[in-house]
């Protein structure tokens, strides 16, 4: 039997109010709700980054952090961390670090669709070579962090919002 993918819904202190089922639940209106981003570094200290699948509901083709997810409900976040980095890049994950708690955003994608989410930020690291998950990324490439800072200010554009608003933020993390 499969079982619905679901996302803890949350108030605007963070508490959380309920769950929803993910499908329904990013529209014009998304209400606010629990997810998280990954940076996975390898061990020449490079930085993942992956392009979003075209058939992507939001930011379909952009480029972006390594992952993101949401943690099921009553799932450890570093549990759902570490299954998402298996789900869409086929990586074993170690030293899976929170580097931003307090990261949320709210963006509106072209089609109208928002996010808007409470996301704590991750780093990872890995000796692996990723293997993508077409429903969920369309391609990857590993950059030192000093070429994702030159991306990231240099086409914002072609970037996903929330790695742009973000970046600052965890970029000594990633530069560790």
């Amino acid at each position: 039997m499969i079982t619905e993918e679901k996302v803890v819904l949350l108030d605007e202190t963070g508490g959380h109010v309920g769950v929803a089922n993910k499908a329904e639940v990013h529209t014009t209106a998304t209400p606010l709700h629990l997810a998280f981003s990954c940076h996975v570094i390898d061990d020449d200290g490079r930085v993942l980054v992956t392009r979003r699948a075209l058939h992507k509901r939001t930011w379909p083709g952009v480029w972006t952090n390594s992952f993101c997810g949401h943690p099921a409900p009553d799932e450890p976040m570093a549990d759902a961390v570490r299954r998402r980095g298996v789900d869409e890049l086929g990586l074993a994950l170690t030293e899976v670090e929170l580097v931003d708690p307090d990261f949320r955003y709210r963006a509106v994608d072209a089609s109208g669709i928002v996010e808007n989410e409470m996301c704590p930020i991750y780093v990872a690291r890995t000796g692996l070579a990723p293997v993508a998950n077409p429903d969920e990324v369309m391609d990857l490439h590993w950059l030192t962090p000093a070429q994702l800072r030159q991306a990231v200010e240099g086409a914002p554009f072609a970037m996903s919002p929330w790695l742009v608003s973000s970046f600052d933020r965890i970029a000594g993390f990633l530069e560790a």
